[in-house]
């Protein structure tokens, strides 16, 4: 008996000035978590695509329990027992839960939709995996953890024998990843093969079974666990040996450049006050729901904020818009780079000057030779990796979309950039590169504010840290007081209870 579910036999797949996948081949087997790690642009995502129906090899084969199979949709992969879960958040804000779940497999019932069916069968899954979501929910109400959950939940619901997910822990909470974990054990133990994409290396060691890491498109190394570790896997990935994973520099301090006093918004956060100097990298952090990215939203002028006040350069400033921020020298990277900081089906050059075409629109028209040189030039001051400014941004890996949501924001020169989840998606190389920006962006005297669920990477690259417990600062942490545990004692309420209880 074949012990492969699945084969992938000398696959390749070119887009225009792109040799994205170079000869590929991979086994996964029976009851297994095969993960596939490897820098942003290596391939991973779009050999997924293929396995799922939504890309056509160039060339090769896929085998399903020994069996050569031709996948030309989504629909066909689902017929074959192949489910995913994609890194980009896909669905329609208008849709509620229960739509969304059910998508291109509505129930029918004499010649019509049994919606009566739908309810019950997303009450049942929802009690299952303990979410406490509405039925009837609209999507674009929901968190993008809340998101991401149902994404996996709809993937898990559909019983498949094959499950890729790709990045599937990117914007979800701790207990959510156990969660998820429990329910990848059980998949196993029901003989259920998965292929799981990640960049977290705590993750990879705990599930995997197998693990293949890809660079330039192709398989440079595929073993059991057991025979890499994390050091191993980094500099077969990138290529080097990263020395420091967080290149964090010593920067001399200026001015006061961010003050925030008494910041609040009933239901969502109370009494938020807090500072940053130029040149320094101040951290947030906090359990999901602790209401670090709606203080960065209200403060960019996304959000109406109820009361506080905001001071940049010791002169307060009153903030109703983003005009307003962009007018005061802030910027902001949102957490979901695809639904507030791109136009994904625009080219990389439309999309960086997309906030600043009064530079480029004048006299009545586009000054477009202007407007490529200017966008040229930070774009290569920001490491974009991209065929052309022509390709459309939605072409590129998830590392190189977010250094063009950071070049457009770039092009205004702002003081102050406040960075929401600035890694999340992204492959170890390509965060070093970001964390080298990050301290390039200091070392120019700009203050960075970064909201961050990966401990490690504030605890490496930042300055001091705000910690975020229900709506509220539970604590300040200075360099010399980072520790993993200090922050979640404050995450969680733990420090405060204690003190009230002595």
């Amino acid at each position: 008996m074949d012990p492969y579910k699945l084969q992938v036999l000398n696959i390749s797949k070119s887009f225009p000035g792109v040799l994205a996948l170079d000869s590929i081949s991979l086994n996964a087997r029976k009851g297994s978590v095969l993960v596939l790690c490897g820098e942003n642009g290596a391939g991973k995502s779009t050999l997924m695509k293929i396995i799922n129906g939504v890309y056509q090899p160039d060339q090769g084969e896929i085998l399903i329990d020994g069996k050569r199979v031709r996948i030309r949709s989504p629909i066909q992969a689902r017929a074959l027992g192949i489910s995913m879960i994609f890194q980009e958040l896909n669905y329609i804000p208008e849709m509620s839960v229960e739509e969304s779940l059910f998508c291109g497999r509505l129930p029918m019932k004499l010649g019509r939709v049994d919606w009566k069916g739908v309810r019950k069968r997303t009450l049942e899954l929802l009690e299952t995996e303990g979410l406490p979501y509405s039925p009837t929910m609209k999507m674009k109400d929901l968190s993008v953890s809340d998101i991401q959950m149902l994404e996996i939940l709809k993937a898990i619901s559909m019983d498949a024998s094959i499950l890729i997910m790709d990045e599937p822990t990117s914007a979800i909470t701790e207990r959510e990843v156990e969660r998820l974990f429990r329910k990848i054990a059980e998949l196993k133990a029901r003989g259920t093969s998965i292929i799981y994409i990640s960049h977290r290396m705590d993750e990879i060691f705990r599930i995997a079974d197998d693990i293949a890491i890809l660079r330039d498109g192709k398989v440079i190394d595929s073993k059991p666990r057991a025979e890499l570790d994390i050091d191993k896997v980094i500099a077969l990935m990138v290529g080097r040996k990263l020395e420091n994973n967080y290149p964090k520099r010593e920067i001399e301090l200026g001015a006061e450049a961010l003050r925030v006093e008494r910041l609040s918004t009933p239901g969502l956060f109370k009494d938020v006050s807090f500072h940053a100097s130029s040149g320094e990298i101040v951290g947030f952090a906090g359990l999901m729901g602790a209401g670090r990215t709606e203080v960065m939203r209200a403060l960019f002028g996304l959000d109406r904020f109820s009361s506080g006040e905001v001071y940049i350069g010791g002169k307060r400033v009153v903030i109703r818009s983003v005009s307003d921020s962009i007018a005061s020298k802030m910027a902001m990277l949102s957490e979901d780079r695809r639904r507030y900081g791109l136009v994904p089906v625009r080219s990389v050059r439309e999309n960086v000057s997309l906030s600043s075409l009064p530079r480029f629109i004048y006299r009545g028209r586009l000054h477009g030779v202007k407007e490529s040189k200017v966008v040229g030039d930070i774009c290569e001051r920001m490491h974009v990796k991209t065929p052309s400014l022509a390709t459309v941004v939605e072409a590129l890996s998830g590392g190189n979309q977010q250094k063009v949501v950071l070049a457009k924001w770039m092009l205004n020169e702002p003081d102050i950039l406040i960075m929401d989840e600035p890694t999340r998606g992204i492959d170890v190389g390509a965060k070093y590169e970001i964390y080298k920006l990050m301290g390039d962006l200091a070392a120019e005297k700009r203050a960075l504010i970064i909201v961050s669920s990966e401990l490690p990477e504030l605890i490496g690259m930042c300055d001091r840290i705000y910690v975020m417990c229900k709506g509220e600062i539970a604590g300040e942490l200075g360099r010399k007081e980072f520790t993993q545990e200090a922050i979640m004692r404050l995450a969680t309420g733990l420090d405060k209870r204690t003190r009230e209880a002595s």
